[in-house]
């Protein structure tokens, strides 16, 4: 019950991020978003720490590369891809694409952990495909920076954003167990914001000191928030192919957690 619950906080704290951003489009470009937001978070962690857990600092050599590094790499890429995403094809859109993350989980699993692709994995996949097809391109991306990242820069960048999340995810299955949730995600956020101001400052965007001290169920949170503050709307289509991708990943999700019947004996 607390796994769900920390879930659904995750998922309704998530979907203020494309609303976030794209009210920030105006003030300052996508990638200095996306480095303000895990530098943010990166500080957090950094004084929750240092009052409350000081051995989140400490970690072995394997932790610093695997996670530090490996995984640093991993948000990095996440944070500029996402940004990309929202200003191409929409908060929803975004949104939609980067829930192909459990299907790209599903692959990688059968190929590096032999995990079983099984019947309903393979049919909740195509259901989660066909949903994000119908909500990119039943979706508006108004409000968005539409007039300067194109839409399949925008799919681009969500489908590689649903790639760093789905290869965190397997990372973390080894990580994990050896190094605990909140040191794992503290040494990963470390790692993302290093990465990503060298990544910036190497392709010559470093990131831009906000103009302003303001304040810097994930999909259906983000598409709601998007269409009550700036008029992102769905069409039909789009209703139906958010609440497919929706439920494909919920049934995935309820299956995979799903205790084991205990055989008889």
């Amino acid at each position: 019950m607390i796994g769900y619950l920390c879930a659904l906080g995750a998922g309704a704290t998530w979907g203020t991020t494309g609303p976030l951003s794209t009210g920030l489009y105006a003030l300052m470009p996508a990638t200095s978003i996306g480095f303000w937001r895990v530098l943010i978070g990166t500080v957090a962690l950094i004084a929750w720490g240092l009052f409350f857990r000081r051995d989140l600092f400490r970690a072995d050599a394997r932790g610093w590369l695997l996670v530090g590094l490996g995984g640093g790499a991993l948000v990095a890429l996440f944070e500029i891809a996402y940004q990309f995403a929202i200003a191409g094809v929409g908060v929803a859109g975004a949104a939609a694409l980067l829930y192909t993350a459990p299907v790209i989980v599903a692959v990688l699993a059968r190929v590096i952990l032999k995990e079983a692709l099984t019947p309903l994995r393979v049919a909740l996949a195509l259901m989660v495909m066909i949903g994000v097809a119908l909500t990119v391109t039943g979706g508006s991306n108004a409000g968005a920076e539409a007039a300067r990242t194109s839409i399949v820069a925008g799919i681009v960048g969500g489908l590689l954003s649903a790639l760093s999340y789905a290869l965190t995810t397997l990372m973390a299955r080894y990580a994990v167990p050896r190094y605990g949730v909140v040191r794992v995600l503290f040494l990963e956020a470390l790692g993302g914001v290093l990465i990503v101001w060298l990544a910036l400052s190497v392709w010559g965007r470093p990131p831009s000191l906000p103009p302003s001290a303001a304040a810097s169920i994930e999909p259906v949170v983000g598409a709601l928030l998007a269409f009550l503050l700036f008029s992102q709307h769905l069409t039909p289509l789009g209703v139906i192919g958010l609440l497919m991708v929706v439920g494909g990943v919920a049934t995935g999700y309820l299956k995979e957690g799903a205790a084991e019947p205990t055989p008889a004996a």
